[in-house]
């Protein structure tokens, strides 16, 4: 595979909010093409130690490229939803120093046509982050009917012309399958009456329909609660969210961790007695100007930190 160099979205950032000690353990559970585990690594000793976990062959192929014979580190392929088995496999609950979390697509993926991401570049219609298992969206595509397409574009997608679109999609179906991305996008490009500037008419189809067959939503809310358990007291957890819907369930879930237990708001209690398990470290942060013009990608990022409490 060719080599590839990747700086990864609010990276400064990202590295800073983990505070990786020289003997640290370190998940970054959302491996990509390593741009944030390449700064991790450095900041690791030899008693340091780097899990990378991704479900993309590619990218676990590309890890192995880059640390295989590295002995500090470990490449897990798995889905970052499996978290709390790989750490505890490995004897490690309540021992993790930081977690990464990186959510969304990477751009490898997208700008790989034969992975079916990209409404821009044509190829088969996949859209799977792991190849290996599941429905790929020309598949999901066959199966699903007006009703259920239109709420995954609407709800996923927070697009507008749900329902006109989700119609077109099934009346090409009924005629031929829609099998590549070019199909799909021309197909909800010509029944969009609106453009947004600067952004393609199948931008928040193609997302709605990655996220659904991905269950990224559904993986995310189950993960969090995870972090709680694999971190140690101390241990910051970090999180990148590219879409509105993940950064609401992120931002609720910090918030109700940093709350504590609900006890009814009129009775005099102390923070303690609350026992919050998470702090909140800052506040949210977005790239910022100079980021963007070096990488437009990188727009909708949302960087949100917080710190498992000590008890």
């Amino acid at each position: 595979m060719a080599a590839f160099e990747h700086k990864s979205v609010l990276h400064n950032e990202v590295i800073d909010a983990l505070q990786v000690r020289h003997d640290s353990v370190v998940v970054d559970a959302t491996y990509g093409r390593g741009g944030h585990a390449k700064s991790i690594v450095r900041a690791l000793n030899g008693e340091g130690r780097l899990i990378v976990i991704d479900r993309d062959a590619d990218a676990i192929e590309h890890a192995a490229d880059n640390y295989g014979d590295d002995p500090r580190i470990e490449i897990v392929q798995a889905s970052f939803d499996e978290l709390i088995d790989v750490i505890a496999n490995r004897n490690l609950i309540g021992a993790v120093g930081a977690i990464l979390f990186d959510f969304g697509v990477s751009s490898p993926q997208l700008d790989n046509p034969a992975r079916g991401f990209s409404f821009n570049k044509n190829g088969p219609l996949d859209m799977r982050m792991d190849q290996t298992c599941g429905q790929t969206a020309a598949q999901w595509l066959q199966d699903i009917d007006l009703e259920e397409l239109t709420r995954v574009i609407k709800i996923y997608g927070e697009e507008r012309y749900a329902r006109r679109i989700a119609r077109a999609v099934i009346d090409r179906q009924q005629a031929s399958p829609i099998l590549t991305t070019e199909e799909l996008s021309r197909i909800v490009a010509g029944v969009i009456p609106s453009r947004e500037p600067g952004k393609h008419p199948a931008t928040r189809t193609f997302q709605a329909i990655r996220i659904a067959i991905n269950d990224e939503l559904i993986k995310i809310e189950k993960t969090l609660p995870m972090a709680l358990d694999v971190l140690s007291p101390g241990g910051r957890l970090v999180v990148i969210s590219f879409h509105s819907l993940e950064d609401r369930i992120v931002k609720r879930f910090f918030r109700d961790q940093s709350r504590g237990d609900p006890f009814p708001p009129d009775l005099p209690v102390t923070t303690d007695m609350l026992k919050p398990s998470l702090k909140l470290v800052g506040k949210a942060v977005r790239p910022t100007e100079d980021e963007l013009s070096h990488n437009p990608r990188a727009r909708s990022a949302v960087l949100r930190v917080a710190e498992k409490m000590v008890h």
